[in-house]
């Protein structure tokens, strides 16, 4: 089925608007994303705007229609910019004034003697540099790293900069050397990839921002309120991760914490000092143990940790360091009235076969157990466990 140019036009144009109208709507629910949203929204509607105006340009007399349709397809483009530039807290604003400024004094000087030199060639220079600065932003946006989705972005931008660029600086030697039919294929290459750009940059700009959400939603399901550590669920299923990519073999270490007396302490001293406790053995325990430490709170005042690799065979080290270390922390805490909190630790090393991870936590716990049997503020070693160094 054969369809016309003008058809295509329209097509991009209503796909930027209903682009524009999906993004608006999706600010309201996601509010930490909501001034993001807004200002793409608004830079699908100027871009539509701006390319419905460019076919009623000729009905305004010189080269106003041109040079109006022109600007608010760049002020499009540069809100599109910045709202992606938005997502990594950056923005554009001097730089964008200034591309509006620079092609505004271009068309005054030179539109009614370069009309269509400009419209053709020369218009298409700043589009592809800001689609080029669009595709770098989204390159480099810690906050979408973790996203495939962004490469689609990059590679839509990185297109549309290198068709613009082409536009502006190949295509006026090929028109000089093949004639207009070139320019005539020139045009409906930019109209096809200007249908896709419209409906695929859109698209997936708002993918991108709903699977950030759902990541962070997913984070907040795995994580303990209190604390900011990993939860009980997250525990399980990263530790298994861990013992998946080690083949099932050590050395890998668990070890067990549980708060020694905490009811009294909530009780003498209220569940808001008690809260500070936890916060304080959290800060302490990954402090020692280290960022690549699986560490969580299992529930109430019981906290887990799993090592790996060097971490796993200096284990006992740091579970004693983690101890002595809380001691004389919370002791020394002024805002906690020197609250003598101290913790039992349990330690299950696997040199060779590792079991599974509630079977691991298990063994550490038994240990934990008689740690805190001893009288507590110290580590015991599982009995179980296979033979450690």
């Amino acid at each position: 089925m054969h369809v016309d140019l003008l058809t295509l036009y329209f097509l991009a144009i209503g796909t930027l608007l209903a682009s524009s109208a999906m993004t608006f709507w999706e600010h309201r629910a996601n509010p930490k994303r909501s001034k993001e949203l807004r200002i793409l929204a608004a830079g699908f509607a100027t871009l539509a705007i701006g390319c419905a105006a460019a076919l009623y340009r000729r009905d305004l007399p010189g080269v106003v229609g041109s040079a109006i349709s022109n600007l608010v397809i760049l002020s499009g483009y540069l809100l599109i910019l910045n709202g992606v530039a938005a997502l990594s807290g950056r923005r554009h604003r001097a730089a964008s004034a200034a591309i509006l400024i620079a092609m505004a004094l271009v068309w005054a000087a030179g539109g009614v003697r370069w009309h269509d030199a400009l419209w053709t060639y020369i218009s298409s220079i700043p589009i592809a540099v800001i689609s080029g600065m669009t595709a770098w932003e989204m390159l480099r946006c810690d906050a979408m790293k973790s996203l495939y989705a962004r490469y689609i972005v990059v590679a839509v931008a990185g297109i549309h900069t290198l068709i613009y660029a082409a536009r502006a600086f190949v295509l006026p030697w090929l028109a000089t050397e093949y004639g207009q039919a070139i320019q005539a294929a020139a045009g409906k290459i930019t109209i096809y990839e200007g249908v896709l750009y419209s409906f695929v940059l859109p698209m997936t700009l708002l993918k991108l921002i709903r699977d950030e959400a759902h990541g962070q939603l997913l984070l907040e399901s795995q994580t303990d309120y209190l604390t900011r550590l990993g939860n009980r669920r997250w525990f399980f299923e990263e530790g298994a991760r861990i013992i998946r990519g080690g083949g099932g073999r050590g050395p890998v270490a668990v070890l067990a914490f549980d708060l020694d007396q905490f009811k009294a302490i909530n009780d003498r001293y209220g569940h808001q000092s008690g809260d500070r406790v936890l916060k304080s053995f959290a800060e302490t325990a990954r402090s020692v143990l280290g960022a690549d430490a699986v560490l969580a709170r299992i529930g109430g005042e019981e906290f887990a940790a799993l090592l790996w690799g060097n971490d796993a065979v200096r284990a006992q080290a740091l579970g004693e360091a983690v101890a002595m270390r809380f001691a004389d922390t919370i002791a020394n805490r002024t805002e906690d009235m020197g609250i003598p909190a101290t913790v039992s630790v349990g330690l299950a090393r696997f040199d060779n076969e590792v079991p599974p991870v509630a079977d691991g936590l298990a063994i550490a716990d038994r240990a934990l157990y008689r740690a805190k049997s001893l009288g507590g503020n110290r580590l015991e070693l599982a009995q179980a466990a296979p033979a450690a160094a």
